[in-house]
């Protein structure tokens, strides 16, 4: 067995290197068929979800395989291979196994025990089988794996943990509540028919919404889930074109979207002229905090720098230290964006070389918050704070949400900005992968894994006595022949036999050679089952003088008789 796999999920990568790096269908195709072109692969698979992107491959080398297939992630997903490569995780042989194994239970997924999962192995095996790309090997992996999936949510509690992202999702979006209660009586728009978008539907169906609008660009598919909603008869479902989404969005409570879409579904803009006042930036909030959890008061670095030639001109009325004021007719419908560029001028002036209190240094993304906070603060106290000193600035709470975002498509289908929108609660695969990291585990996790390590040990055992067959069978074939040589040679010895004594002699050389092969063969087996076994194919041909062409046609043969049992099943 040399099965390899190279990949990236929301364990190894951020949300904003995953959202980059996701393949939609054409390149998953595209990357399958460059796999198997390449030198070290001769079978490949892809599984691709909203967090995670893996490369299967069975390789003949080690070191060449993982630089091949860590090239061709990078080149298909775009994402540059320096950027790319400290995120990647590589695994091999058995822990190759181990790896897929745990991951179609769920054990590896955001929400750990989801069972979404089992379908989406499902689809990539048979993405690989209708392109070819899918051997002896993945096909054998996969199907078990799926199997194992099957067997851990039949035989454990591991759902108790969480059935699906959808259900995780909506939890977030309920802030504590029951989502039965929370979701009771309120209109939802799901955008996508696909799994995830189709189990969304049923799950917004089965928690108690009213009314499920279903927008697709694919009319057929988007009408036959609406018949499917309708059948069970607890909701009212109706199918609609997706440019009919900007209509839909304001009359919907809840939206959830899951689309194979390259770019961004819902922007910000349209969000809010669909909600109207309701999605403005009120004068009196503070910019939330994006992830789970209360939003934390902003901090404001120290700063002494001056005033002079400030880019909007205020000048440093210095009626509170550490402050520029220059009251309510200063900041009078100034734009957010000019408080910022002067907020930037401050953080960019230059300090001074005396000694003095330590200047505070903020990363990028608490100085984006940082900036987004005292924009928003000079509006409601009316002063341009120059950051000299932190000065704490409270939080005022925003207004109840009425309208609840999920996204959970890869990369995502709902611009991020729509979390600063007053009135509406964003939660998508990035929030989802915060607040993830806190669940709890299932009690019934312990026993999944035992169900993963023997899982895992015996499919290697199987591989390993599978990879020694076509030995076996060639030695068979071989001292058959040797038999059929010596009867023709008895014929010519003797041939005044009859047809019954020939059988008779035949037959006892038969049985001769069967007892001398068989308990050798039976142990050669066993031997080969276990770990390191692989020597003992080498073994018996060496032993025997058994030609490797023959060895190869019947690996070939048994190939050629697994693809017509899978395509006739």
């Amino acid at each position: 067995m040399s099965l390899l796999v190279v990949g990236l999920s929301h364990r190894s990568a951020p949300v904003s290197v995953l959202e980059r790096a996701a393949l939609h269908a054409d390149a998953q195709v595209k990357l399958l068929q460059d796999t198997v072109a390449a030198d070290p692969a001769t079978e490949a698979a892809v599984l691709a979800t909203c967090n995670r992107i893996e490369l299967y491959a069975d390789v003949d080398k080690f070191h060449a395989g993982v630089a091949e297939l860590s090239t061709l992630l990078a080149q298909h997903s775009g994402v540059g291979l320096d950027e790319l490569t400290p995120y990647l995780y590589v695994h091999y042989e058995d822990r190759a196994v181990h790896h897929l194994f745990s991951v179609a239970c769920g054990l590896d997924s955001m929400v750990v025990g989801e069972g979404q999962i089992l379908g989406q192995i499902k689809d990539s095996l048979a993405r690989a089988q209708e392109l070819h790309t899918a051997g002896r090997l993945l096909n054998d992996l996969f199907q078990q794996a799926l199997r194992v999936g099957k067997r851990a949510h039949s035989e454990t509690g591991i759902d108790r943990a969480g059935q699906s992202l959808v259900t995780f999702g909506l939890e977030q979006l309920a802030l504590g509540a029951e989502v039965s209660d929370w979701a009771r009586g309120k209109k939802a728009l799901v955008i996508g028919a696909g799994s995830m978008s189709s189990l969304a539907a049923a799950t917004l169906a089965r928690v108690g919404v009213t009314e499920i609008v279903v927008a697709n660009r694919t009319a057929d598919r988007a009408e036959r889930l609406a018949e499917i909603l309708n059948e069970g008869g607890d909701v009212s479902a109706r199918a609609v074109p997706m440019d009919s989404v900007s209509d839909e969005l304001t009359r919907a409570d809840v939206v959830v979207s899951c689309t194979g879409a390259t770019g961004l579904v819902l922007s910000a803009e349209a969000v809010a002229a669909a909600r109207g006042s309701l999605a403005q930036l009120g004068a009196d909030e503070v910019p939330p905090f994006h992830g789970s959890g209360a939003a934390p008061a902003a901090r404001l670095p120290a700063s002494s720098a001056t005033d002079e030639n400030c880019p909007l001109d205020l000048a440093p009325i210095q009626t509170t230290p550490g402050f520029s004021v220059l009251g309510e007719a200063a900041v009078a419908g100034m734009a957010a964006s000019e408080l910022e560029q002067h907020a930037a001028w401050v953080d960019n002036a230059p300090r001074p070389q005396s000694s003095g209190p330590a200047v505070t240094v903020l990363d990028p993304a608490e100085e984006a918050d940082a900036i987004a906070a005292l924009a928003a603060t000079a509006a409601v106290i009316g002063r341009v704070p120059e950051r000299r000193r932190p000065e704490p600035v409270a939080e005022i709470p925003r207004p109840t949400p009425s309208l609840f975002l999920l996204d959970l498509a890869m990369p995502r289908d709902i611009d991020a900005a729509v979390h600063r929108l007053g009135g509406v609660r964003l939660v998508d695969i990035e929030s989802l992968a915060d607040a993830s990291a806190d669940a709890p585990m299932a009690a019934d996790v312990d026993q999944v894994r035992r169900i993963v390590a023997d899982e895992v040990a015996a499919f290697g055992a199987a591989l390993r006595a599978a990879h020694i067959t076509p030995t076996v069978v060639a030695l068979r074939s071989m001292a058959a022949e040797v038999v059929a040589g010596e009867i023709a040679r008895l014929d010519g010895r003797l041939p005044g036999l009859d047809d019954k004594q020939r059988g008779e002699i035949t037959q006892t050389v038969r049985r001769v050679v069967d007892k001398l092969l068989h308990a050798p063969t039976v142990r050669v087996k066993q031997l080969a089952a276990e770990p390191g076994g692989a020597g003992y194919a080498d073994a018996l041909r060496t032993l025997f003088d058994l030609d490797p062409e023959t060895v190869a046609a019947v690996s070939r043969a048994e190939d050629s008789t697994d693809e017509k049992d899978r395509g006739s099943s």
